[in-house]
């Protein structure tokens, strides 16, 4: 069996090219092709969820008896404010990223998209009986609520890492430090 032996000597040799912050995946996915497909995503949601609430949906509520009604009035505002708070969140984000806005800015009390997780507001009876539109509609604005959620997470916690004096590994990294500056 042959075994290729590659000459890296020559790659290793290069001078390293020191960095000065570390590379932050989360702010390249906020920034890729991905965020793209998720903004498309969720604009059609939005575009779709006021398509029907406006049509159909205010026909199909018509017919409903009253508890059903209520619980047809109940969840498709909750979808309307969903979908105004991931319209928000998405639109701040690609001003962030077409460099409208930074990161900073993008975080202030002014700009800051408050999103809150939100659950169906009726029960599991009541929600079988809204129209299956809608409760698709609400399904599938939740999911998406939740990805947004995590994402936007994700960019709050690397924008606001923790201090590394008060973290745990701090006094490691001290030690290492003065293991190899000579001094104990």
């Amino acid at each position: 069996m042959d075994i290729l032996i590659e000459d890296v000597s020559a790659r290793n040799s290069r001078p390293a090219t020191p960095r000065s912050e570390p590379i932050s995946f989360i702010q390249r996915l906020a920034a890729s092709e991905n965020f793209k497909v998720l903004f498309r995503e969720g604009m059609g949601l939005v575009e779709e969820a006021a398509t029907y609430l406006d049509g159909p949906g205010r026909e199909q509520s018509k017919v409903l008896r009253r508890p059903v009604a209520l619980a047809y009035a109940t969840e498709s505002m909750r979808l309307t404010t969903r979908m105004m708070q991931v319209a928000s969140w998405l639109l701040l984000r690609r001003a962030v990223n077409e460099g409208a806005m930074t990161p900073a800015q993008a975080t202030t009390e002014k700009h800051r998209v408050r999103l809150a997780r939100q659950e169906i507001a009726c029960g599991a009876d009541m929600f079988a009986e809204l129209p299956q539109r809608l409760r698709e509609l609400s399904e599938r604005s939740l999911r998406l609520q939740a990805r947004i959620i995590h994402l936007d997470q994700s960019i709050t916690d690397w924008n606001n890492p923790p201090a590394l004096a008060a973290s745990v590994i701090a006094g490691q990294v001290e030690r290492v430090r003065l293991a190899f500056a000579g001094g104990r």
